[in-house]
């Protein structure tokens, strides 16, 4: 049976009951506020009965007056902030500079100052604001895959597609500024380094690109187009590069891949990728002159530079020298 059942003092029993429209007067924060509420009435002796989920509902009614009557965002707009752009509560506060936990109490039903309403309301109404905001204060995130998740899907609903440069791109003008003398093929292999190294720490991916599993090793298809004219000769190197680009986690992953993998030629850094998992699992049966374009999936890559930092007891970045070293070892008996 579906029949609605609550406890009616009157009756002293469970009892069936009906639910009434009325019109509510209560008050909240010192003023009173008239609105359109539910009361239940008992079946059998008609008396009000008391029903927990009505009395929240009418709670909620009190709380939307006085929302509507203050201009204070609604709790129904507040639910769909994360749902529209895509990130999680949290995230979402540290982003706006706020408490970790703040949004989180607005998510549950609290209420917002007016100053916190009137800011999303803006975000909730103005997608571009909130795109603004993500550029502006995206080094609050944790994970720099939350800030791509939320642009991709803000970008979307303006309409648009990203523009902007990905980070790949400020990670090969960093390595060109440092590195005097890197070719195509150990860009490659050093970007790749990166990639998992970055995520082995930070449980994310510095930058989206895919790549692939080709008979050298990992290539990312568009860095190779855009590089292979110089062959086997060093691409030109840049001459400055503003830093500030990279969060300190993002420098440092890069600064201990450039010291202890930069170290090695091209071919050495292929032969370690052709000993390491991510390639192997990708390439599977095929033999070892033939064409790939399989993608290496970033879940294998972060699952293998996980493992690898679990293994050699890495506390922070330049621990990786001890897994170069090792791999160099195993290099030189082939």
């Amino acid at each position: 049976m579906n029949e609605k059942m609550t406890f009616c003092e009157e009756c002293r029993k469970d009892v069936t009951y009906a639910v009434e429209s009325v019109s509510i007067k209560g008050t909240l924060k010192g003023e009173e506020y008239r609105y359109i509420g539910k009361k239940a009435i008992c079946a059998e002796c008609g008396t009000e009965v008391y029903v927990a989920k009505i009395e929240d509902e009418n709670l909620k009614a009190l709380y939307d007056a006085y929302r509507q009557k203050n201009g204070i965002i609604s709790l129904e707009k507040i639910l769909e902030i994360p749902q529209k752009y895509t990130i999680g509560k949290r995230p979402l506060s540290l982003l706006l500079g706020w408490g970790e936990m703040t949004f989180t109490r607005y998510y549950d039903g609290d209420m917002p100052t007016k100053q916190y309403s009137d800011v999303l309301q803006r975000i909730y109404d103005e997608p571009a604001f909130y795109l603004s905001m993500l550029e502006e204060n995206k080094g609050n995130l944790k994970s720099q895959t939350a800030y791509e998740k939320s642009k991709r899907a803000t970008v979307e609903l303006l309409g648009g597609q990203i523009t902007v440069d990905s980070k790949v791109d400020d990670v090969i003008d960093y390595l060109l500024f440092q590195c005097e003398d890197i070719t195509p093929l150990a860009l490659q292999k050093v970007l790749y380094y990166i990639q998992g190294v970055y995520y082995a720490f930070m449980d994310s991916f510095m930058f989206t690109e895919d790549c692939e599993a080709w008979v050298h090793g990992p290539v990312y298809r568009e860095i190779y187009n855009h590089y292979s004219g110089y062959r086997f000769d060093p691409i030109e190197s840049n001459n400055e590069f503003d830093v500030s680009v990279f969060t300190d986690a993002e420098k440092a992953v890069i600064d201990s891949v450039i010291q202890n993998f930069c170290c090695y030629s091209g071919k050495i850094l292929e032969q370690f990728t052709h000993s390491e998992l991510p390639w192997i699992k990708t390439r599977g049966n095929l033999p070892a002159d033939a064409h790939s374009n399989c993608i290496i999936s970033k879940e294998t890559i972060g699952e293998y530079f996980t493992a690898v930092k679990q293994k050699y007891n890495m506390l922070t970045p330049n621990d990786i020298e001890n897994y170069a070293q090792v791999m160099f070892s195993r290099s030189m008996k082939l």
